[in-house]
């Protein structure tokens, strides 16, 4: 089990908003030789092994659209290959799995072919959180996979589940919570907004963001940990060294199923809901192969492989899956989730990370 934590949590980190260290580009994999073709960009190691053998082949039996899929480089090192390509009229992948800020840079140079989603006869299976759209309206990408980050407790230490994201605040837990040192992965403002201003729009003016701030910066005496490392809180979790904080759903959940005193909690509040999108290169002369890519990712039973296989979380409704409630339970929650601000990590993000060294984490 150890091993499929590991991959687990590289998934994670190569999934995240533009923060992991750029990788090198492998070679792509061919899965059948076939008139029509798709180049593919989805995340290395485990991640992309996955795809290869429970995804990809199943497309290409049923389109006989061959797939060539290529191990993207972590970050935002991507995008700027896909950005100095598009500018030569090149596509080093046809489709893109992104991460929600680098979907907003990318629209900014319109980099991103718009999805007709009417071409795709399942494209309203999804959730509405999971259509990334211009700002005129156009559909800029398509969500392809998701994960939560929740309240995580040591049942040793702690027997009951905390209910609410106010147990961070709580003076009972003083020295004892880990939370993400980043203020554009950890997603603390939003968690602050929703739990204590009403919702996210809180957020909206720099007026409501600094009472966030100081609100959030309570928490500052109940953090042992802010961690960079993930490997680092999740040992000192299993411990009780340090026995809550926040952290991955999924990875949690294989901890607590190999024996481990840990558990997740989806607060009444919601668990913080982050994912990555289907973007088309606006160099891609394979419109019609990638509308095919996405309406047939976007079929109930595909997401629900990709649930028990990749464990991911579903993008589109609950009520279309054959999951039964522990699958389900194993990557998801009907709770409405929080769900990142992620505009504000491109128009504010400097000032945002300014304030939040100065008030949280510095």
């Amino acid at each position: 089990m150890t091993n499929i934590l590991a991959t687990k949590i590289s998934r994670r980190a190569a999934l995240g908003a533009g923060l992991a260290t750029a990788g090198v580009l492998a070679m792509p994999t061919i899965l059948r030789a076939q008139d029509r073709s798709i180049k593919v960009g989805v995340y290395g190691g485990y991640f992309k092994d996955s795809f290869d053998k429970h995804i990809f082949p199943g497309f290409t039996e049923a389109t006989g659209i061959a797939v060539e899929s290529i191990a993207e480089p972590t970050g935002e090192a991507w995008l700027v290959q896909l950005e100095q390509a598009a500018r030569a009229g090149q596509a080093p992948a046809d489709l893109s799995m992104m991460s929600q800020v680098a979907m907003l840079k990318g629209q900014a140079t319109e980099l991103w072919t718009p999805i007709d989603t009417a071409r795709m006869k399942n494209a309203g299976n999804l959730l509405d959180q999971f259509v990334n759209k211009y700002p005129d309206g156009r559909v800029a990408g398509i969500g392809a996979v998701a994960w939560y980050i929740t309240l995580v407790t040591n049942t040793d230490v702690y027997k009951d589940a905390p209910e609410s994201w106010t147990a961070l605040w709580d003076e009972a837990n003083k020295d004892k919570i880990g939370l993400l040192a980043l203020v554009s992965n950890s997603f603390l403002l939003e968690v602050t907004a929703k739990t204590f201003f009403g919702g996210t729009n809180a957020l909206d003016t720099e007026e409501g963001q600094i009472k966030v701030f100081e609100k959030l910066a309570e928490v500052r005496p109940n953090v042992r940990l802010w961690y960079r490392d993930e490997a680092q809180f999740e040992q000192a979790l299993k411990s009780g060294e340090i026995p809550m904080g926040q952290y991955y759903h999924d990875v949690t959940g294989l901890a607590a199923a190999d024996g481990q005193p840990v558990r997740s909690t989806f607060p009444k509040e919601g668990g913080i809901l982050d994912s990555g999108c289907w973007a088309l290169s606006r160099a891609s002369k394979k419109v019609d192969e990638a509308h095919e890519f996405i309406d047939y990712m976007c079929q109930p039973q595909i997401q629900a492989e990709l649930s028990r296989k990749v464990g991911t979380a579903p993008t589109i409704r609950r009520d279309l899956l054959d999951l039964a409630d522990e699958e389900f339970a194993a990557v998801s929650s009907e709770i409405d989730p929080i769900i990142p601000r992620y505009d504000l990590y491109t128009s504010k993000a400097d000032w945002l990370n300014q304030k939040w060294t100065e008030m949280i984490a510095g």
